[in-house]
């Protein structure tokens, strides 16, 4: 390995095969460098998603080939504060700019 500090180092296997290998579950779990937990430890825990929303969520993410494809993919720049905008009104900004634009063309076409 080169590293700068220490300069071209032989790669080394540190560990002790032998011994990791007679370990039992019960070593592993006393393990100094993994201690136990208890319901204390996990009273201030939390997740920004409950299981059942990070299911919903991958459930609702999944999608099968677009058979009508009505929407096109592009490369667009904006505005920062257009973006800044329409990104402020939560989930489903892209959509509500998109009917922005519609209303707009609707105003401005003949």
């Amino acid at each position: 390995m080169n590293n700068k500090s220490t300069g071209n180092m032989p790669r080394t296997n540190q560990t002790n095969w032998a011994t990791v290998t007679t370990l039992t579950d019960a070593d592993i779990i006393h393990d100094a460098d993994s201690p136990s937990t208890t319901e204390a430890d996990w009273q201030q825990a939390f997740t920004s998603h409950s299981a059942a929303e990070l299911h919903t969520e991958s459930v609702r993410r999944t999608r099968g080939v677009n058979k009508q494809p009505r929407k096109e993919q592009v490369a667009v720049r904006y505005d920062a504060d257009i973006l800044a905008y329409f990104r402020s009104t939560g989930k489903g900004w892209q959509t509500r700019m998109n009917n922005a634009l519609k209303e707009w063309l609707k105003e401005h076409t003949a």
